[in-house]
């Protein structure tokens, strides 16, 4: 019995046991005891995830790949969570332990997920998996790439992102239109943010939502002293900030509004 992949889940089922092995190694599994992997479906990841030395859960919201994995993988079977992750709150899984994702994600809700895990960064401390390439390049890239955006500032606020291969349609059932990319995000040792964080995350929303105007321009609804607003950094476009300058930037704008 087989898995059929459906559409409105944005199935596509990984066939190659190579790439499904390297996307397990990408892990370091220090500092964590537990690993969840995202959209199993048959499992093509899980079972290099459950030869290592860790404790492997999966949430999956197909109730016919849950009951394929039950019967394929009994040593997993108590540990399958039948839950969108999106809405599950996986405190009641983990509690306040620490534990790593990894998935071959469905493209569809890929940067929900994403920003889930930031939400919940304080117990991730490692992310590893497969999106659509541009959006893995995106959370990826640096300043001054036409790329980069809202989804690589916050990422890589809290955590460090590293792209690590490109992977070919040709490699699922069925075949995405697409190439993908597998990536990796390994939080930074000091993950505090030095600002008002809700501040931090509409600042870099508001500044991308017209990302070809000047930070004087897009950002005009925060109300900004003319003393601020003759600063350097508002004559630049937000592609043109890196992360810690979006932090500074953050931070005189929490003083602004103090003062």
């Amino acid at each position: 019995m087989s898995v059929k992949a459906k559409k409105h889940l944005g199935q596509h089922f990984l066939t190659d046991e190579t790439i499904a092995e390297k996307i397990a190694d990408s892990l370091s599994f220090k500092g964590y005891k537990h690993v969840l992997e995202i959209g199993p479906g048959m499992g093509v990841l899980t079972k290099y995830l459950l030869k290592k030395d860790i404790t492997t859960h999966v949430i999956e919201i197909d109730t016919e790949s849950v009951a394929y994995l039950k019967n394929n993988y009994l040593n997993l079977a108590d540990r399958v969570i039948e839950k969108d992750f999106l809405k599950y709150d996986l405190k009641e899984v983990f509690h306040d332990e620490p534990f790593a994702i990894i998935g071959n994600f469905p493209y569809n809700i890929s940067t929900q997920i994403v920003f889930k895990t930031l939400e919940m960064r304080n117990q991730i401390p490692e992310f590893s998996g497969m999106f659509q390439k541009e959006v893995a390049q995106r959370i990826c890239s640096k300043e001054g790439s036409k790329v980069y955006g809202i989804l690589s500032v916050l990422t890589q606020a809290f955590y460090d992102a590293d792209y690590l291969f490109t992977v070919p349609p040709t490699v699922f059932n069925p075949p995405p239109k697409v190439e993908s990319g597998v990536l990796i995000l390994k939080r930074k040792e000091n993950f505090s943010l030095p600002c008002d964080e809700k501040l931090f995350f509409k600042v870099v929303k508001q500044a991308f939502q017209q990302r070809r105007k000047t930070l004087r321009n897009s950002l005009k609804t925060f109300n900004l002293s003319d003393n601020l607003k003759a600063n350097v950094i508002f004559d630049k476009r937000p592609e043109q900030l890196s992360v810690t300058a979006f932090l500074e930037l953050t931070q005189l704008i929490e003083t602004d509004e103090n003062d």
